[in-house]
């Protein structure tokens, strides 16, 4: 009876002091008339250089960085941005947008299969994009990432489906981006989605092929110092030309087959299943905050075949599993992020055996048609840890390691105006025979960076990495990367 007691106090507790903090039948922040505000448009400039040891560039130079970092083990990049940031969430209406443009040289890499990396000199556009909110709802089109963020995106070894691994695609987006209140619920419900059309850019397999994505997530709590959320992402390969097959569907009909994820097109095993690549993941966090402080528990899973409830499916023993932590008031240690992968368990060994289906050996990132898998520029879109085709030693753009367990944890903060990070992960890989338990490779990468502002040097800001491999998968290797870059303020108005 007591303990009941107790329960019932901290309850009512718990709601008076949330109607204290917010008590607005719909709370989106947005003001009727407000001041007009300054707009600013700015500008970025960045030298990278990299010199490493071995055939690539360490792991955690290289990856999860849109691309950006060449595998090469010699390579330098200059690049200029200018931008305008969104910078009135309490008015109706708000704008963004961004260009960078980067030239880069590499050296070759020995023996390589690929044309891109036997290149001395290229370039490209990472960002090209226009955003615009119209109340609650925004519209976004042009080259710009798409990441399906886990909890602290600077530590995090990135999610299953898109994790900043690649150059980003063309795409046109629209949707609620960020966390919006439901009407009626005082802020204390709240959801986002959206829908994506992509166009693929590498087009090595196929020709004029399009990317599908859409998401929605719901969060529960609010102001409450617990908050919980469900996020829901399915995405497709799907269109274009295949030098083998002809057309495989590229019209309204064929996008509304994706779009449901239903059999179509003209492939048989797109009638049979459903027309294009499809995966899919979903997430539930737990979130606990406070004054400064906040942690995030996270589970995320990935799935291929048909859609089930996160834990209920198949492979419920895959997935990436999380915990991230995050304070301001000591600057010392501002983040620190741990995680675990699997993926070894791909719904069982097997597809289908003596005229039965068992749904199995889902071969993660793999496609019969889409040959070159959930891959783009020869890099995986989703966790960096299944192996990117530009690794392969045969010149195949398959994805021949999708079977990995993974330790990762990394850690932030600023000394004396020193910021920095450390990360470091363990991977063991299986290949792809979901039959073997058979531990083929392990690598162990490490990441030291540190960044300055110096005011005296022209307002410029001065970075190094340290980062290296130990292990049979690549061999040992060991790399930096200096970069200096310098940013300022172009007009406002």
């Amino acid at each position: 009876m007591k303990t009941k007691l107790i329960c019932i106090l901290l309850l009512l507790t718990t709601v008076l002091q949330a109607r204290e903090l917010s008590w607005r039948w719909w709370p989106t922040g947005i003001r009727d008339s407000i001041a007009a505000g300054n707009d600013t448009l700015r500008y970025e400039g960045h030298v990278h250089m990299v010199a490493s040891s071995g055939r690539f560039a360490p792991f955690w130079l290289q990856n999860n960085v849109h691309g950006d970092i060449s595998s090469s083990p010699y390579s330098g990049n200059l690049s200029a941005a200018i931008y305008k940031d969104a910078q009135h969430p309490e008015r109706w209406w708000d704008y963004d947008f961004a260009v960078q443009a980067t030239m880069r040289l590499q050296s070759r890499v020995a023996n390589s299969p690929f044309d891109f990396q036997r290149r001395v000199a290229t370039g490209y556009l990472n960002l090209a994009y226009a955003h615009v909110r119209l109340f609650l709802f925004d519209f976004t089109i042009g080259i710009k990432p798409m990441i399906y963020e886990t909890s602290d995106t600077l530590l995090s070894s990135g999610s299953l489906i898109f994790s900043g691994n690649t150059h980003p695609l063309p795409r046109i987006t629209i949707g609620i981006d960020h966390y919006v209140p439901f009407p009626g619920c005082y802020g204390y419900f709240e959801l986002k989605g959206g829908l994506t059309h992509a166009w693929a850019a590498d087009n090595v397999y196929m020709k004029g092929s399009y990317m599908h994505h859409k998401f929605a997530a719901v969060r529960f709590g609010g102001r409450l110092p617990v908050n919980f959320s469900y996020e829901f992402h399915h995405a497709a390969q799907w269109g274009g030309f295949n030098l083998i097959y002809g057309d495989i569907g590229s019209g309204w009909s064929d996008f509304l087959h994706v779009l449901m994820a239903q059999g179509g097109g003209v492939m048989r095993n797109d009638q049979t299943n459903a027309q294009g690549n499809h995966v899919g993941s979903q997430q539930l966090m737990l979130t606990g905050k406070g004054k400064g402080w906040e942690v995030n528990v996270y589970w995320q899973n990935f799935f291929e075949d048909n859609f089930a409830f996160i834990g209920l499916g198949q492979n419920r023993a895959d997935g990436l599993w999380g915990i991230s932590m995050k304070q301001t008031r000591w600057s010392f240690i501002q983040g620190f992020t741990y995680e675990f992968l699997n993926t070894t368990d791909q719904s069982g060994p097997w597809h289908d055996r003596d005229g039965l289906c068992y749904a199995g050996n889902d071969l993660y990132y793999q496609n019969s048609v889409f040959a070159n898998g959930w891959n783009t520029y020869y890099r995986s879109m989703g966790t960096p840890f299944i192996t990117s085709p530009l690794y392969n030693a045969d010149g195949t753009l398959h994805t021949l390691n999708s079977r990995v367990r993974v330790h990762h944890a990394g850690v932030r903060g600023d000394i004396f105006g020193y910021q920095y990070r450390l990360m470091v992960s363990h991977a063991r890989n299986y290949g792809n025979d979901n039959t073997s338990r058979l531990l083929l490779s392990t690598n162990t990468a490490w990441l030291i960076e540190v960044y300055k502002h110096v005011e005296q040097a022209w307002g410029l800001d001065f970075g190094i990495k340290l980062a290296g491999d130990a292990g049979s998968q690549w061999g040992n290797t060991f790399g930096a990367q200096i970069t200096v870059s310098k940013r300022g303020i172009i007009c406002k108005w």
